[in-house]
């Protein structure tokens, strides 16, 4: 049937919610495209008989043959288009770097446009905040405290906040976010100076600023635990 296999391409990306990316159907956009190139053929062929022999009968067919042509044409627009959009949330949702299993399902021009945007973005956001930068990415929603409690899901390694404290992520450890460093001192397990840098090993009552772990928790590194 005409149109077929471009209506599943649509239904494909209906299967996916919204903020997830199903695999690109590089098969699928094969045979649409093949399907196009026999219906134009065929319309060609029409005409030119319908032309040479005055066949009035072929024009309907050639009209079918057109409207699914059209059809098949927004179908993979659609497709393609809607990628995109779901690709550039990516983009917001997990930062610069995107997670190994969603860079699977993206084709090498789906990537390509990736890297492309997400300079782009970096660009404008540079310009911002009269030439200091402003990451327009963090703090989509008002957070209601500055400082969250988290937990961390896999080894990071040292993680390096404003006032220059240098903290070890380590699996299953957690953390507590406070604006008051002096309050936590007491509690912190280890505590040594190098390079005129403080470097903690992460214990269970530390603080972490909210807009500092908020990429980690998007790249699934840390959890954020509400009490």
């Amino acid at each position: 049937m005409f149109c077929e296999k471009s209506t599943e391409l649509i239904r494909d990306l209906q299967r996916v919610h919204d903020g997830q990316l199903p695999a690109f159907s590089e098969d699928g956009l094969r045979q649409v495209l093949q399907e196009m190139e026999c219906l134009y053929e065929q319309n060609q062929s029409d005409v030119n008989e319908a032309k040479s022999e005055g066949r009035a009968e072929l024009i309907p067919s050639i009209k079918l043959r057109h409207c699914c042509l059209l059809r098949n044409q927004r179908c993979v627009t659609a497709y393609l288009y809607d990628r995109l959009l779901r690709i550039r949330a990516l983009r917001w949702e997990y930062g610069s770097v995107l997670p190994a299993n969603i860079r699977f399902h993206m084709c090498a021009e789906e990537l390509q446009w990736f890297s492309h945007y997400k300079k782009s973005l970096a660009s404008f956001m540079r310009s911002l905040g009269g030439g200091e930068g402003l990451d327009i990415t963090q703090d989509m929603k008002p957070p209601k405290s500055l400082y969250i409690e988290v937990r961390c899901l896999k080894d990071h390694g040292e993680f390096e906040i404003d006032d220059g404290t240098v903290i070890l992520l380590k699996k299953n450890s957690q953390v507590s976010g406070h604006s008051h460093w002096d309050s936590t001192k007491v509690k912190v397990q280890q505590v040594y100076r190098k390079s005129s840098r403080h470097r903690l090993s992460l214990c269970p009552q530390h603080f972490l600023p909210r807009w500092k772990c908020e990429q980690l928790i998007r790249q699934g590194v840390l959890e954020h635990v509400v009490s």
